[in-house]
């Protein structure tokens, strides 16, 4: 009887879209209650939940994307919605146009470059180091750019995943280590870095915070569209 009903609520999209919002929360419960300790990161912690269920279900991807798309539709305004933490703080970002200029160059040519780097060394495919390259763009940028320049977008996406995760988690706390006060300049960093999921992470820093990581992201993934074949011509980097 259960697993009846089980097969009936698993052809739902509502279920998944109910179980989606339900583990966010629950990861986001799990922050609030740690003293917002970066482990509890509730983006990490809705993945890793969702990831379990699927698996423990057998529930096949496509299944549970039926529900999640209207989630999935929500990233269009809400990437649109970052205009306007940065509309409120135009002021200071007039002001750090020449650090905004020198950061974005340094940062986005870093993370191409460690990425390629430390792939490398650990004996990864030229494809996979051609993958590994918009890692820290947004995804949809990130797999438009790894299948131009003849990488595997499928692996793209997720390293931009874990990546994101990765810097929502680490990226605060590394920060503060290092003294950094200015939150224009942790929301930089963290939106060139981590892109939308560590622009989640720096919102609820400051608003401050928030504009320059919003700003960060689509800067980056600019940058990163002209540079990317540039630099995989210069290291001779072929599929």
């Amino acid at each position: 009887m259960l697993t009846g009903i089980w097969v009936y609520l698993a052809a739902s999209p509502l279920l998944w879209l109910t179980v989606t919002l339900a583990v966010y929360l629950a990861g986001h419960w799990l922050f609030r209650r740690s003293g917002g300790r970066a482990f509890f990161n509730p983006v990490a912690l809705a993945i890793t939940l969702l990831v379990l269920i699927l698996l423990l279900t057998g529930t096949p991807y496509s299944t549970y994307f039926k529900g999640a798309q209207f989630i999935h539709f929500l990233l269009g305004p809400a990437t649109v919605a970052l205009a306007i933490p940065l509309y409120l703080h135009w002021e200071r970002v007039q002001q750090l146009f020449l650090p905004i200029v020198v950061g974005l160059l340094t940062g986005s040519i870093t993370a191409i470059l460690s990425a390629i780097g430390l792939a490398w060394l650990l004996g990864g495919s030229p494809r996979t180091l051609l993958s590994l390259v918009p890692k820290s763009v947004t995804t949809p940028v990130a797999m438009g750019i790894a299948e131009k320049i003849g990488g595997l977008p499928s692996l793209t996406a997720v390293t931009v995943i874990l990546t994101g995760v990765a810097g929502a988690v680490a990226a605060p706390s590394l920060l503060n280590r290092l003294r950094i006060q200015d939150d224009a300049v942790k929301g930089m960093a963290i939106g060139v870095a981590a892109h939308g999921i560590g622009t989640a992470r720096a919102l609820q820093i400051s608003s401050l915070a928030g504009a320059f990581a919003g700003l960060a992201i689509g800067l980056n993934a600019l940058l990163t569209t002209l540079l990317a074949p540039l630099m995989v011509r210069l290291l001779h980097l072929t599929p």
